[in-house]
């Protein structure tokens, strides 16, 4: 996401980024070079727990803040079950809901929505390989759901230099278009390194389930939506400045609501809106 704030809450990392709007859609990758074998499996949330269960806190980390994520976003994380869930059959389930029944308080004053928002850090860090999940996304004005990473060393060098690396986002005020970028030192906020996959047949991406992913590797990073490569960057698209990518990264999970790149929700906007995870895995390269 982009324009990221590093900000602590109940003891988590709690950042989040927007990426630029208007970002032109990127050239396709020829089929010829589109993926790579994955390796070995090495890391996996199948989200096989019963209904109304909290994420696996093995595995992940649950934000709780109200700062807007320095995108002047509008929701507040909680660790709500009615924000963040398993479904029971088969999906983390992060829920955006209008009204604030636990009385938070936002940058802003008194909040107006909840969400959810969770993270790997300290418990899965990892540099390269296929990052990848198998999402249905919310729609909606004002509607903001990402899987995105961050640099291990956000702590010590802070953002952008850490790095960061959007898997997916999304508008949902434009439910065809989903989004792929990188943030660093000379290439964040408004001016990522970026591109985006426009659906085949101009459907809302909200409709069922799609796999989104990356292939990292020290040399390139290559971005894919169900098998299609879309976009590679390698560090000749820097602009001349530090390619971050060589180190490990955490993973992130939310839906924001409102904010500096995708507006406030409207009177079109219905709540509560549902992101559903089948799954997120992580493969080496072959």
């Amino acid at each position: 996401m982009a324009c990221a704030a590093a900000t602590a809450a109940a003891g988590l990392i709690a950042l989040n980024t927007s990426d630029g709007a208007g970002s032109p859609e990127a050239a396709p990758v020829a089929a010829d070079n589109a993926a790579k074998s994955a390796g070995a499996l090495i890391w996996r949330d199948e989200f096989n727990r019963p209904a109304g269960t909290a994420p696996d806190g093995g595995k992940w980390n649950v934000e709780v803040n109200g700062d807007g994520g320095g995108n002047d976003e509008l929701q507040y994380y909680t660790n709500r079950r009615d924000n963040l869930a398993h479904d029971g059959n088969g999906n983390m389930v992060i829920t955006a809901r209008k009204g604030n029944p636990g009385d938070y308080q936002c940058h802003y004053g008194y909040c107006q929505y909840t969400s959810g928002r969770m993270n790997t850090a300290g418990k899965f860090e990892h540099a390269y390989g296929r990052f990848e999940a198998r999402i249905q996304i919310p729609i909606g004005q004002g509607i903001w759901p990402a899987f995105w990473m961050l640099g291990n060393d956000l702590g010590q060098v802070g953002w952008p230099n850490s790095g960061e690396i959007d898997i997916m986002e999304n508008i949902g005020s434009k439910p065809a278009d989903v989004h792929g970028s990188l943030h660093g030192p000379g290439y964040s906020g408004g001016n990522p390194i970026t591109g985006s996959y426009y659906h085949p047949q101009g459907w809302a991406f909200a409709d069922t389930f799609h796999t989104f992913a990356v292939e990292w590797s020290p040399e390139s990073i290559t971005w894919f939506v169900d098998g299609n490569a879309y976009q590679t960057f390698t560090p000749a698209d820097t602009r001349g400045n530090p390619w971050v990518y060589d180190h490990p990264f955490f993973m992130i999970l939310n839906v924001a609501v409102g904010g500096s790149w995708p507006g406030d929700p409207d009177a079109s906007t219905q709540f509560p809106q549902q992101m559903k995870i089948d799954y997120v895995r992580v493969y080496d390269l072959g």
